[in-house]
């Protein structure tokens, strides 16, 4: 006879099992039509009528799970001895396997949040990595017999599962584990409860599974309903050999995984500066958001085992020029309708935002922020990341992987020919992984860029590209390796134009772009000079034949000739660790004469602020003027531009660049260099007050002294410190002239250990000051009074 089914939920079957019920709406034409709740209400009226007139026909059955149930009768017992049809009840009922309650044993100090090193986030949701093993008890209605009853999980991902793309997982229950493929084994029994050891393969999909269970024998199939404190959430596995992005060192690992705090540098390549970070990756509910920005993608699932497409689609969604990705970028100077890229120095409250409003672009960021936000986000879905900044960083807007700079017949700059540009400083990140899609040897960091620069295939994407790649100057490999290697590598040109509206290549700087190529050192707050990983040795013969090598791919390939002798040389330097804001600036030109014969040389300077960019804002001033060198002399000359010429024209990082030209008279020799230095601002200085304990309230005291001899107006400042304040705004207020002043705050510390407290301060008149504190937490005494 056919099955008599009976359904706790009143839904139809679907998928491969008549009796799977699955959590993603796949709801039935019918269904829709017909309100569930409405279907529920009749079939439990008529359930409890007939329960009162004949208990033995309609017995009450109370399961700690809902499950799904489909009874099926026996082989050749369509009638009773009696000849009466049997009558389903207690005894038949009990005989089929039902699922009681589902126990994933995800507490974060149990062993499969720390054998998975998933411990610190702050979910009590089950957070694994692929590729590795977990364990799970399932309680059942009965005994299970492995003779007689089948069972397996079964976990689906992304709006639309399907089994052969790797979303729709079916787990089939094995007599003994292989390793790296989906499967459980039965490794105990207690009586009605079993536990399973579940492995899965270190190519499964990333992401989050909703997962049943399904049982199953001679008297019918049952299946557990969805519950969401069941969903089980994948990630990358750094620790496994067999995982795309496996890292071999424990003490990489846990800086580029497990780290949630950092330091970004920012400045010029002559006065680097560094500010501390909270990636913030473990905080609560910053999992979903990772996960929410790549739903927001509409990629499919399907795709997210592969890191180099999830690097890729995370570069694109954490800007927003093409799809409304998490953050807005804003280089104008005027952030009135959202937050100044300088104030924030997080990326939680950034991605909590962006979630909390479903979508809507965080305002507004620029290139630290960027790459702030994108380490939080790879990291935490467990891809090994860091935040890297490249000082004098080009920006080829023609694909020639050369940096041109036209100048007219008086060596003027033509502003509407040169929109290339060499940034003071730019901020992208390298994520780490084998790359299967390239040759061997192009393994390891990948540059991953997500500041909206040039598109890629369409979109504002760019990279991964592999640093082996850089390095050597093979452009053509995908992905970006062209634009990544003119922003570390590419020379200089100047251009001069003619009479006949033509131009000619009248000098080249091979040594200017990709300088201090900067990350925070592993296990320390040390900078590590990682430009070796970029590029050969600046000079070297090996650097210029990947700088030709390079070139030949791009579109001035001919622009390389033979190198012009020279014997005047020009640079640019300054003392220390250069000017700082308030005070007036101070260079040095240096002019070298190598020859034995005296030089007459005409120099041109021009200082203008810039945006960090390398964009252009406004010239301050411009000065000329006409030097001796003697034979074999090295002249240097003082130069010096005062506070009252630049004070009303700076902007968010108080750069400034110094052009200076010239050309010698007696060999028509041409010089050409650039200097970009910064103004450097006090530091935030933080007390705190007391001792600090979880769960009792501390106080801090926050110093900051005015550099500038005017009022600083609106002054606002921004504190965060993960486990001891979420992120708060304070109005301060004005600032007098060179005037001291000092604020309190209080806070209750929420997580022990050593903690990291940021503060900002932000300001029309004054950006990029900040400052950081450690704070070391204790327990909370529980000893009696």
């Amino acid at each position: 006879m056919p099955a008599e089914r009976r359904s706790a939920r009143g839904r139809s079957a679907v998928g491969r099992f008549p009796s799977v019920t699955f959590g993603f709406g796949e709801d039935t034409e019918a269904e829709k039509e017909e309100p569930k709740e409405n279907n529920v209400k009749k079939g439990n009226a008529c359930k409890e009528w007939l329960r009162k007139v004949c208990p033995c026909c309609c017995p009450k059955h109370d399961d700690g799970i809902d499950t799904e149930v489909t009874l099926v009768d026996g082989p050749g017992k369509e009638d009773g001895g009696n000849g009466e049809k049997p009558v389903p009840g207690d005894k038949e009922l009990d005989v089929l396997l039902k699922v009681k309650s589902i126990d994933l044993l995800k507490s974060k100090s149990g062993a499969n949040r720390t054998e998975h090193h998933t411990h610190l986030y702050q979910s009590d949701n089950l957070i694994i990595r692929r590729g590795q093993s977990f364990e799970m008890w399932i309680t059942l209605s009965r005994p299970f017999n492995p003779s007689s009853d089948e069972l397996h999980l079964d976990l689906k991902t992304g709006p639309l599962a399907v089994v052969a793309k790797g979303t729709h997982v079916i787990i089939p229950l094995v007599a003994k584990l292989e390793g790296d493929r989906w499967e459980a084994a039965v490794v105990k029994q207690e009586d009605k409860k079993i536990k399973l050891l579940v492995n899965s393969p270190a190519t499964a999909v990333i992401g989050r599974y909703q997962l049943t269970v399904e049982t199953n024998n001679q008297n019918g199939s049952a299946s557990s309903t969805h519950d969401p404190a069941n969903d089980i959430y994948i990630l990358f596995n750094p620790w496994c050999q067999d995982d795309i992005v496996y890292m071999d060192s424990e003490d990489e690992r846990q800086e580029y995984i497990l780290n949630d705090t950092g330091r970004i540098y920012y400045g010029t390549k002559d006065q680097i500066g560094a500010r501390t970070w909270n990636y913030g990756q473990f905080s609560d509910r910053i999992l979903a958001a990772c996960l929410f920005v790549m739903e927001k993608s509409g990629t499919s699932p399907s795709g997210w085992g592969d890191p180099v497409n999830v690097v890729r689609i995370i570069s694109a969604m954490v800007n927003s020029p093409d799809d409304q990705g998490v953050l807005e970028g804003n280089w104008s100077g005027d952030y009135s309708n959202g937050t100044s890229p300088t104030v924030w120095s997080g990326s939680v409250e950034i991605l909590e935002e962006y979630h909390k409003k479903n979508g809507t672009p965080v305002k507004y960021g620029q290139c630290w922020v960027f790459a702030g936000v994108v380490t939080t986000v790879l990291r935490c879905l467990g891809i090994p990341t860091r935040t890297v900044t490249n000082f004098s960083s080009a920006h080829d807007t023609d694909v020639s992987l050369t940096t041109d700079v036209y100048l007219d017949e008086n060596l003027e700059p033509i502003e509407n020919l040169n929109v290339d540009s060499i940034w003071n400083f730019h901020v992208w990140n390298d994520c780490w992984m084998a790359r299967k899609d390239l040759p061997p040897g192009h393994g390891g960091w990948q540059a991953v860029d997500a500041t909206p620069q040039e598109t890629s295939q369409g979109t504002y994407c760019c990279g991964p590209a592999s640093l082996a790649a850089v390095r050597y100057g093979q452009v053509y490999l995908k992905r970006d390796t062209a634009f990544v290697f003119a922003e570390v590598n590419s020379d200089k040109i100047y251009w001069q134009k003619n009479a006949d509206g033509t131009f000619t290549q009248i000098y080249s700087e091979k040594k200017i772009v990709g300088i201090s190529i900067s990350t925070k050192a592993v296990g320390s707050n040390e900078r590590s000079d990682i430009t070796h990983l970029y590029k050969h040795p600046e000079g070297s013969n090996e650097e210029r034949i990947a700088v030709e090598t390079a070139c030949s791919f791009g579109s001035k390939a001919k622009a390389y000739s033979s190198p012009t002798a020279q014997d005047v040389s020009l640079e640019v330097t300054l003392d220390g660790e250069g000017p700082k804001m308030g005070k007036d600036a101070e260079l040095m030109i240096t002019l070298k004469n190598s020859s034995s014969q005296q030089r007459s040389v005409s120099l041109h300077s021009q200082v203008s602020v810039m945006y960090y960019t390398g964009v252009h804002k406004a010239t301050v001033r411009t000065d000329t003027t006409d030097i001796e060198v003697l034979p074999n002399e090295e002249k240097i000359l003082e130069w010096a531009l005062e506070y009252k010429d630049y004070k009303d024209k700076l902007i968010d990082q108080a750069a400034l660049m110094l052009t200076v030209s010239g050309r010698v008279t007696e060999t028509q020799q041409i010089l050409a260099t650039q200097f970009s230095f910064r103004l450097r601002t006090p530091d935030l200085i933080i007390k705190p007050l007391g001792k600090a304990v979880v769960g009792e309230k501390m106080s801090v005291e926050i110093s900051f002294t005015n550099p500038l001899p005017q009022v600083l107006k609106a002054v606002i400042f921004h504190v965060e410190g993960l486990g001891l304040l979420t992120a708060r705004m304070i109005n301060y207020g004005d600032i007098g002239s060179h005037a001291s002043v000092s604020l309190t705050e209080q806070f209750i510390p929420t997580l022990s250990g050593t903690r990291k407290l940021l503060v900002s301060l932000d300001c029309k008149q004054l950006t990029q000051v900040h400052g950081v504190s450690d704070i070391t937490v204790e327990e909370k005494s529980n000893a009696p009074l």
